[in-house]
C-alpha cells in the first residue's frame, strides 16, 4: 500500500475512532478493536497518532490526551481513556457565512453529480435549509444552479435581507449592452433564479420601472437606511422565462446573416427559425427600443429588423445619424 494510500486510510480510521470513543467512553483495547473492525496493534497506532491532534495552536491544553501507560504498560488495564476531546461532542455550528458556502460547494457538486451522489447531495442541503429555517445557520438563499463562489451567495442573503427589510440600495451594476457601468439605486423585492443565473427583482429609480439585475454583474452594493418608496410586491415567478408577455414587451422578429447568429447563443430568444438562403429569423422580446437598436448598430449590416415595421424604420434613422458623425 502505497503512504498516500495508508495516510487516508488512517484519517478515516480516526474520523470513526473519535466518535466512537466519545459515545463508549471508557473501553478495553481489544473490544474497541472488534466493534471498529482493526486489529489490536493498528488501533495502538492510531492513538498515538490522535495524541497529536487538536484544536489549532498545538500546545498542550489543545491536544487530545490518551492515556498510553494503561496500554502499553505490563501492569496496566489495557483500558482506552481520552480526555480533552470533549469538544468533539458537541453540535457542529456553523455561521452564516460557514452555511452559505456549504451551500453553495454542495449545490456545485449536485450539477455533475450522478444519481446516488445527488441523493445523498440532496439529504445534506435538506439538513442544512432545515437548520437555516430555525435561524441556526444561513438563510435559505438559492444563488443558482451553477453557482460556486460563496461571495454570490453572501450577496443574495445580503439583498434579500435588505428586501426583506423594505430598505433601498445602491448599485453598481455591468450594462454589457453598453460595456459599462451604471450606478443605480432600487428597491429590492427578492432574489430569484432562471437559467442557472441569480438575479435582483427591484424597483429601479433611474429607470422609474421593475428590473432585473444579474447578480454576477453586480459589482457593488450598499444597503441603504432609507426605506423604500415604491409599493412594496413580491419578486416575480421566472418559471416562464425572463420575460413576460405585457405591454411594455415587444415581440421582435429579427433576419440575421450567418456573422449576427451569435445572438442566439448569447440572449434569451423565443424562437429560431433557420431559412434556405442561410439567414436566420429569431423572435425575442424587447422591453427597450434604445436597447434594440444599439444592437443593430452592432449587427450592422448582418442584422435587420423584419417586424414591427416601425422600428425598422427607426433602426434606420438612428444608423444614418451614426454614419453622418463620420462624414
Amino acid at each position: 500500500m502505497s503512504t498516500a494510500a495508508g495516510a487516508k486510510d488512517q484519517v478515516a480510521r480516526l474520523l470513526t475512532l473519535v466518535p466512537y470513543l466519545n459515545a463508549r467512553g471508557p473501553v478495553r483495547l481489544e473490544d474497541a478493536a472488534r466493534d471498529l473492525g482493526v486489529g489490536p496493534k493498528q488501533l495502538l497506532s492510531d492513538l498515538k497518532v490522535l495524541l497529536m491532534c487538536g484544536l489549532p495552536g498545538g500546545y498542550p491544553d489543545d491536544l487530545i490526551d490518551v492515556d498510553l501507560d494503561a496500554l502499553q504498560d505490563p501492569e496496566g488495564d489495557g483500558v482506552i481513556r481520552v480526555s480533552n476531546a470533549e469538544y468533539l461532542a458537541r453540535p457542529l455550528r456553523l455561521t452564516p457565512t460557514e452555511a452559505t458556502a456549504v451551500i453553495v460547494a454542495l449545490r456545485a457538486l449536485r450539477n455533475g453529480a450522478e444519481r446516488e451522489t445527488r441523493e445523498v447531495v440532496d439529504r445534506a442541503l435538506a439538513k442544512l435549509e432545515a437548520a437555516a429555517a430555525e435561524g441556526t445557520a444561513a438563510p435559505r438563499i438559492d444563488p443558482g444552479q451553477d453557482a460556486g463562489d460563496p461571495d454570490l451567495a453572501l450577496l443574495a442573503q445580503r439583498l434579500q435581507g435588505a428586501a426583506d427589510r423594505r430598505r433601498q440600495v445602491a448599485l453598481t451594476y455591468y450594462v454589457p449592452s453598453r460595456d459599462e457601468e451604471s450606478e443605480r439605486r432600487v428597491d429590492p423585492r427578492g432574489v430569484v433564479t432562471a437559467n442557472g443565473f441569480a438575479y435582483l427583482d427591484a424597483w429601479c429609480h433611474s429607470a422609474e420601472a421593475p428590473r432585473l439585475f444579474r447578480l454576477d454583474r453586480i459589482s457593488q452594493a450598499t444597503v441603504l437606511d432609507d426605506p423604500i418608496r415604491s409599493e412594496p410586491e413580491p419578486p416575480r415567478d421566472l418559471a416562464d422565462g425572463l420575460f413576460t408577455r405585457s405591454e411594455e414587451v415587444t415581440r421582435v422578429t429579427l433576419r440575421l446573416e450567418a456573422p449576427a447568429r451569435w445572438i442566439v447563443e448569447y440572449y434569451p430568444v423565443e424562437e429560431v427559425r433557420p431559412g434556405p438562403d442561410g439567414t436566420t429569423e429569431v423572435d425575442l422580446l424587447v422591453a427597450d427600443e434604445r436597447w434594440l437598436t444599439r444592437l443593430l448598430l452592432r449587427l450592422a449590416p448582418h442584422g435587420s429588423v423584419v417586424v414591427p415595421a416601425e422600428l425598422d424604420a427607426s433602426f434606420r434613422s438612428a444608423a444614418l445619424e451614426t454614419l453622418r458623425l463620420y462624414t
